[in-house]
């Protein structure tokens, strides 16, 4: 993974990944880190976009595929998807992303929210939209991929 900075300090600090032929940014203050896929344990009652939980260090960690969280079709993970583990309401959530490619700072002059642009992607999961030439990169907001309600649903279901 390369790191790149702008010239001046402002801007938002994102980690770099792909799902599909999008590129994708989370705010490098949210992710705790990014690893390698490992088994995860299904969980009954789950909603059909989490892969189930993973140990983490003795954390119990949901796992949710973000490729079906946005509504796109399902692949078999290949040696370069990782999972992002980020901070969403407090607690850790993993994203299992097809690759991670680099942190980036996106000056904030460049990012907007796309209110007529088409992503493809659910708008309440997009905080913005950086432009940097001709690259876009879509910024997650990490407290609406999993809402309030659907992470008790996941914690009811794993403690019973």
């Amino acid at each position: 993974m390369k790191e790149k900075s702008s010239e001046s300090n402002e801007g938002m600090q994102l980690v770099i990944f792909r799902v599909g032929e999008e590129e994708f940014g989370v705010e490098i203050t949210k992710v705790k880190e990014i690893i390698r896929l490992q088994e995860i344990t299904r969980v009954p009652k789950a909603p059909p976009f989490v892969e189930g939980v993973i140990n983490l260090r003795g954390r119990i960690v949901p796992v949710i595929d973000l490729r079906k969280r946005l509504g796109w079709q399902a692949k078999e993970p290949d040696k370069k998807a990782r999972i992002i583990v980020a901070e969403n309401h407090g607690h850790l959530t993993g994203l299992i992303v097809d690759a991670v490619t680099e942190v980036l700072r996106v000056p904030e002059k460049t990012a907007e929210f796309p209110s007529t642009l088409s992503t493809g992607v659910n708008r309440r999961f997009i905080r913005a939209i950086g432009i940097l030439g001709e690259r876009l990169i879509i910024m997650l907001d990490m407290d609406h991929v999993l809402n309030l309600e659907e992470e008790h649903q996941l914690a009811a279901s794993v403690v019973s």
